[in-house]
């Protein structure tokens, strides 16, 4: 019996010790890290250092990576922070066994603040490392201090110490750590076989580099990097290059300038980052003494296009609401001189003018402090709906002579003696006919807008004054032929009704964007706010006019209210069939569904953005589209751009947009997308899914 009981004891004995020993085996193969470190005195940003357990026995090497988390707006920066910031360092000259670091780079983000430019990262970024070690058997003494530079709209240099000990040969794989150096290894530039052909072109006249290369799939929204390591290189200033694309061959000219005086760029060596959508890559170059071309003429294309886009905005839904406003300004136009006809139109082309000039102004005030920037993103603020919906009201008040502003005696008098027959009304007509027309875009806007903001600023201003140029252009023709308002019939009883027409046109206008607020304020408030304005509108066209009108007017906001509400609901009626099953936007989503060979359907969207309902009425709701956005080798995603969104805002302009609507499909075929036309339309979008899938016969 004792026997047994000492035989048992032996084993459990014997048990402990192999679960120990597996215990402690366990615990010392834990891959070696710093865990995350934070700065005491600036405490959004932490970092760690970690190794994988990869070692390459030939090389002496092995794996590892610094990441980096920023809290907030915080940013750090790429190796070349562009015109403001410093790079992340590392001193590691007490470390024990280590001959080098190699450092790897992920391709960074472009950020504009005041003005200046930078390179770097936002929320998170891992850097691979590779050590390379002296005696892979010797233990192995990591100790170094990272230094990092983090901003949002004030600087802070942070220094973190790290120490780890280990032997090379003892260490062993960690999945979850090769899992995010494996992350941040797919976001580093490498050298491509798909890139040829990259050479750099130094103009010391006109202080522009020109770098030219090929890529054999062609570009679809390129971005181009250059940085070398010489101190003439880290000392001069790159602007965003001026991309022209042909075909395979891209061309992208930085202007260069230096606060240590002129820059002489000749013999350098230099890293050629590039960036086109999902692709990357990085080539060497070498710079040489040349003549570079000048840019204009895709300047004057891009105005050519601002001023046909301008124009096309006239025929938009947008502004069908001011049609009323142009109609009335060319019959009223009737009885007066030629000149005063001029100076109407003129003054109404002016203020279109000065609306595209606001508008340009407030995107510049938005690139300067690092917000986002896009046509149309005003509508992103619940202040500027509620602004236009109560300008629109007024608007639609007047029309309908609800009210009228009494000038005094005195007034009147100067103003018949001036005889501008209220030309600043006019000017304000222009000015409200371009804010209503930015939530609709058009065929060739897009490319200008496109190309305004992401140039430099002038250019900006440029395309924009082109854009306004080609929007106010009716109104120039009839100030330049003023005969053309002289030949309308006269007015009389006929134009009071098609005034009044229009003005209720505007105030449904308004019900439209008192709907649009409840993306911002909650029904209980929308309802309230209608109720209040309508009923004092009704009272109001009871006292000018009677009863029987303002039952008309009550029948009309019926419908335009209930025609909003079927817009929104009509899916769920016999009207239009149920919405495809959308998924939410998602860069790396897109990715694994073209890797399990479906097709993916981008549609980027907005409720304010009326040519996006019209594309999803007319052609997304209708067939055959409409099946085979169902057909379970597609998959239908939307990116609602409604309100501001990061994410999305981040993809439109990584694929050179900055408005909505936008549609891409992406598949097999085509895994790098097929960008569709602003406006849809049935053939576009099915050849653009064959193609996509694989089948191009049709």
């Amino acid at each position: 019996m004792q026997k047994s009981a000492m035989t048992a004891r032996i084993v459990l004995f014997g048990l402990f010790a192999v679960l120990c020993s597996v215990f402690i085996s366990v615990a010392h193969a834990e891959t070696p890290n710093t865990g995350w470190i934070k700065n005491p005195n600036h405490t959004p940003i932490e970092t760690r250092f970690v190794l994988t357990g990869q070692i390459n026995k030939v090389d002496q090497t092995v794996a590892g990576f610094l990441e980096v988390r920023l809290a907030g707006d915080w940013k750090t920066y790429w190796r070349s922070p562009g015109e403001g910031g410093i790079a992340p360092s590392m001193t590691w000259e007490d470390s024990q066994n280590i001959r080098s670091i190699d450092w790897y780079w992920p391709y960074p983000k472009r950020f504009d603040l005041l003005g200046i430019e930078t390179l770097g990262y936002k929320g998170s970024v891992i850097f691979p490392m590779t050590l390379h070690i002296d005696d892979l058997n010797k233990p192995v003494t990591f100790k170094a201090d990272l230094t990092l530079s983090s901003c949002t709209t004030i600087c802070v240099l942070t220094d973190y110490p790290f120490e780890l000990t280990f032997t090379p040969t003892d260490l062993t794989l960690s999945k979850e750590a090769m899992h995010v150096y494996a992350q941040g290894l797919s976001q580093v530039p490498k050298e491509s076989a798909l890139i040829s052909d990259v050479k750099a072109v130094w103009d010391a006249t006109k202080m522009q580099l020109q770098v030219t290369a090929t890529k054999k799939m062609g570009w679809i929204a390129p971005d181009v990097l250059v940085d070398g390591p010489s101190d003439e290189m880290q000392d001069d200033n790159f602007s965003r290059p001026m991309i022209d694309v042909d075909g395979d061959d891209i061309t992208a000219t930085f202007d260069v300038s230096s606060w240590m005086g002129t820059p002489n760029l000749t013999g350098e060596n230099i890293s050629v980052t590039l960036k086109d959508k999902a692709f990357i890559a990085e080539q060497p170059a070498s710079i040489r003494d040349g003549m570079i071309a000048s840019s204009m003429q895709s300047i004057v294309q891009m105005v050519l296009f601002a001023l046909f886009g301008g124009f096309i905005l006239n025929i938009m839904p947008c502004v069908f609401p001011v049609l009323g406003m142009k109609l009335s300004s060319v019959i009223s136009a009737q009885g007066l001189e030629k000149k005063q006809i001029k100076l109407q139109f003129l003054a109404s082309a002016s203020g279109i003018v000065f609306s595209f000039w606001l508008l340009a102004s407030f995107l510049v005030v938005l690139k300067l402090s690092g917000n986002a920037i896009g046509w149309g993103i005003q509508f992103q603020s619940a202040w500027f709906i509620g602004a236009m919906t109560l300008i629109t009201v007024l608007f639609g008040a007047n029309m309908l002579s609800l009210f009228e502003i009494r000038l005094s005696s005195n007034t009147n008098t100067w103003i018949a003696s001036k005889g501008n027959n209220s030309y600043f009304g006019h000017f304000i007509q222009g000015m409200f006919a371009t804010l209503l027309a930015t939530p609709c875009s058009a065929p060739f806007l897009g490319t200008a807008v496109a190309f305004a903001l992401a140039t430099n600023i002038p250019t900006m201003y440029g395309i924009f004054t082109a854009l306004a140029l080609g929007m106010a252009l009716p109104w120039i023709l009839v100030a330049i032929f003023p005969s053309i308002a002289l030949s309308l019939p006269k007015p009389g009883p006929w134009m009071s009704k098609v005034k009044s027409l229009f003005g209720a046109m505007m105030l449904i206008t308004s019900i439209w964007l008192l709907n649009l607020l409840s993306n911002h304020l909650s029904e209980l408030w929308i309802y309230a706010i209608a109720l209040i304005a309508g009923g004092a509108i009704l009272l109001r066209t009871v006292q000018v006019h009677s009863k029987k009108a303002a039952g008309w007017l009550s029948i009309l906001f019926a419908i335009a209210f209930g025609f909003g509400t079927v817009i929104d609901s009509m899916t769920s009626t016999d009207l239009l069939p149920a919405e495809p099953n959308w998924v939410p936007l998602s860069s790396e989503s897109i990715q694994q569904h073209v890797d399990e060979g479906k097709v993916v359907f981008v549609d980027v969207t907005a409720d304010w953005c009326v040519t996006c309902k019209a594309n999803k009425i007319g052609v997304m709701l209708q067939e055959p589209v409409y099946s085979e956005l169902n057909s379970a080798n597609v998959v239908p995603m939307e990116g609602d751009w409604t309100v501001p969104n990061e994410e999305i805002t981040s993809y439109l302009q990584d694929h050179g947009r900055f408005g909505v609507p936008f549609n891409v499909v992406y598949g097999p075929g085509a895994p790098n997308g097929i960008e569709l036309p602003v406006i849809l339309n049935e053939k576009a979008v099915m050849d653009a899914i064959k193609k996509a899938g694989g089948n191009s016969d049709g």
